[in-house]
């Protein structure tokens, strides 16, 4: 009998971001819709690179500075990312996993993110603050994708293992986190309302 075993699983941790102490979404909302506001340099960069909605990326750096509650996220999402690093065996030496990045994300009706990677982090993720009827998933890419060249397309009922690529629908104050080579991207949010979340890389210092 054929002995088939699994090889080089790629992880994904999903949990209430309250399972490590954790901030009020409907506050963590508030804040992000009253920056994006207030955020002058960030809205000309997002029409100057016709980002759909606002991102925070390009114009604020240190939002665990300016603002308690994003100090609390973090200190929040520390927990989390040393459980999913205990889960994947890493070795950290007498180093740290540090937290390297951490923005807005708002898209409105017809926003989408296009699929990249992370480079320069080890762990990168996301907490969903406003996830409204209908808006879209996250999705994430088989990273062999490009190595398969001739390989036929995979069934309709492939294992969700198997399958080319997981769509993923967060609930409002879960946190998603994987390692940062892992392809992912939004697709088009459908809903009417904005889709709001934030995320963030951590580096291995």
């Amino acid at each position: 009998m054929a002995d088939i075993s699994s090889l080089f699983v790629t992880r994904l941790y999903r949990a209430p971001l309250a399972d490590h102490g954790g901030v009020d979404p409907q506050e963590l909302a508030m804040s992000c819709l009253s920056i994006a506001e207030d955020d002058e340099a960030g809205q000309r960069w997002c029409d100057a690179h016709d980002f759909p909605g606002y991102t925070s990326y390009a114009s604020l750096t240190d939002l665990g500075w300016r603002f308690p509650i994003f100090a609390d996220l973090i200190a929040t999402l520390d927990r989390h990312v040393a459980a999913f690093a205990a889960d994947l065996a890493f070795d950290l030496g007498e180093g740290r996993l540090e937290i390297e990045d951490i923005w807005i994300n708002i898209l409105p009706e017809g926003g989408s993110h296009s699929g990249h990677i992370h480079p320069h982090s080890a762990i990168s993720g996301t907490t969903y603050v406003s996830m409204p009827e209908g808006t879209s998933a996250i999705r994430f890419e088989d990273p062999r994708a490009g190595f398969m060249m001739a390989a036929p397309p995979r069934r309709a009922d492939a294992p969700a293992e198997q399958r080319s690529f997981a769509y993923i629908r967060p609930a409002v104050g879960d946190v998603l986190l994987w390692e940062s080579w892992l392809r992912h991207e939004v697709p088009l949010n459908t809903a009417e309302e904005d889709r709001i979340s934030v995320s963030f890389n951590y580096a291995w210092r």
